[in-house]
């Protein structure tokens, strides 16, 4: 759920517990943990956009959950914790409840509807593996562009280019071949040094 400077998720989440929609109630978990990511998010708010007895007993449930499948999922997040110091005796057997139908695959029950657990866990658990692939690829960019960023202080551009294609076991001409046992191999030589290695890591401690 992308987010805009204008868009109010704490309204979004209350409209969401409005619709009576089981589909939308099944994705709530999701867009739960999503609009905490937001500063905006306040638990509060959506309350607030609640004024019925009914809606708010949805939205309870709904957080519970929520707090179900991420303690099934084995997560942890602030507003969870937050959440959970909030619960009665009652609602911790209730939380209990959940998490023992999520295990057993048993059909979860509120009011007049049902929903399925695999369905439950699926919708869930595919949110978070896109969710670890945008990170993975994430840090993956800035990985790279930190390596670049480091070739670049080390390296002149003429001298980058014969280092990464030498890494890349591409053919070199001889006049490269003789640039780079004169210019480059010599720092690649000291980088690989683990005695340097270990001093610039001292260095950048101070």
């Amino acid at each position: 759920m992308e987010t805009r400077a204008d868009f109010d998720v704490n309204k979004t989440l209350a409209e969401v517990v409005k619709s009576k929609d089981t589909r939308l109630w099944e994705g709530f978990p999701v867009l739960l943990v999503n609009a905490a990511k937001e500063p905006s998010f306040d638990y509060d708010q959506i309350l607030k956009n609640l004024t019925k007895s009914e809606e708010r007993k949805t939205l309870h449930f709904l957080s519970l959950l929520s707090l179900a499948l991420c303690q099934h999922h084995h997560l942890s997040f602030v507003w969870a914790r937050q959440f959970k110091k909030s619960l009665s005796r009652p609602d911790l057997d209730r939380l209990q409840e959940l998490k023992n139908a999520l295990v057993r695959n048993k059909a979860v029950s509120f009011g007049n509807k049902q929903f399925d657990p695999s369905r439950l866990k699926e919708t869930f658990n595919n949110y978070f593996v896109q969710d670890a692939e945008k990170t993975k690829q994430m840090k993956e960019q800035y990985g790279n562009l930190s390596l670049e960023y480091a070739l670049s202080q080390l390296f002149s551009p003429k001298q980058k280019e014969l280092f990464q294609k030498k890494l890349q076991g591409e053919p070199l001409t001889k006049t490269e071949k003789e640039y780079y046992s004169r210019s480059v191999k010599k720092k690649v030589s000291a980088l690989a040094n683990p005695d340097l290695h270990r001093l610039a890591q001292k260095l950048m401690d101070y």
